[in-house]
């Protein structure tokens, strides 16, 4: 199935590339668990747009309080209070990056994340801070020896979240792509060997009408499995009856 773009009409006219994204997240899920995982690792989606925060709870009670003052014009009291934090010394925006992911957790000692691949969104190629929040996402796993592969076929944004997650890491420009590589897939693989802590990395570039990669995907110092994107792919195109005629 060649790569189509799911960005620009006439397709993203006839089709979300939300759904399109949730739907391939699923059938990644499911072929990681049916065919390539061991017994002792699952796979699972983990789809969410923007923020996961909580709701400031004082603030929320504040303004139920105010509008039942307003339409009863008596005061209204509150249930049992909580003990509540000191003022904060200062208040800074965030940004969460929206997220397609699917996480591999092993169940022997678990469930434990050790492997996750995140198919990028429009969102996370936008705005400086947005691709600084999936850089610093991405960063953290490899931190953490979690291994990870990013696959970005967003063509209505042009920023490089490879070349991001380097700059992030304080890794040298020359493992970077190319200003003009805006479509590919990455696999990363952090692995403890006696020249010290290292991570493996393989580079594919993505075309529209071309295919996607198998890219190996490391779940711990002594077994890999093959991802095979374009089966993957092709599946979740024929779900959403996309074809390229």
């Amino acid at each position: 199935m060649p790569l189509l773009d799911h960005f620009h009409p006439p397709l993203s006219a006839e089709r979300r590339w939300e759904s399109f994204h949730s739907s391939w997240a699923t059938k990644l899920a499911d072929a990681l668990t049916e065919r390539w995982l061991p017994p002792s690792f699952i796979a699972e989606e983990h789809i969410h747009f923007g923020a996961s925060f909580e709701i400031d709870v004082a603030t929320f009670a504040l303004e139920r309080m105010e509008a039942s003052e307003d339409e009863r014009g008596g005061v209204a009291t509150l249930g049992p209070k909580v003990w509540s934090p000191p003022d904060a010394d200062a208040v800074f925006p965030a940004v969460v990056p929206d997220t397609f992911e699917i996480r591999v957790l092993s169940t022997d000692t678990g469930p434990k994340l050790v492997a996750a691949i995140e198919l990028v969104s429009p969102s996370n190629k936008d705005r400086p801070a947005e691709r600084r929040a999936f850089a610093t996402k991405v960063a953290s796993y490899l931190y953490q020896g979690i291994s990870v592969i990013i696959v970005d076929i967003v063509t209505n944004r042009r920023a490089n979240l490879h070349n991001e997650i380097l700059t992030v890491m304080g890794v040298a420009d020359t493992l970077r792509l190319l200003p003009e590589t805006t479509l590919y897939a990455i696999a990363y693989r952090p692995l403890r060997r006696s020249q010290g802590d290292q991570i493996d990395l393989w580079r594919t570039s993505l075309t529209l009408g071309g295919t996607l990669p198998t890219l190996p995907l490391g779940l711990g110092a002594d077994l890999v499995i093959p991802v095979d994107f374009e089966e993957t792919y092709a599946e979740a195109c024929l779900r959403k009856r996309l074809t390229t005629s």
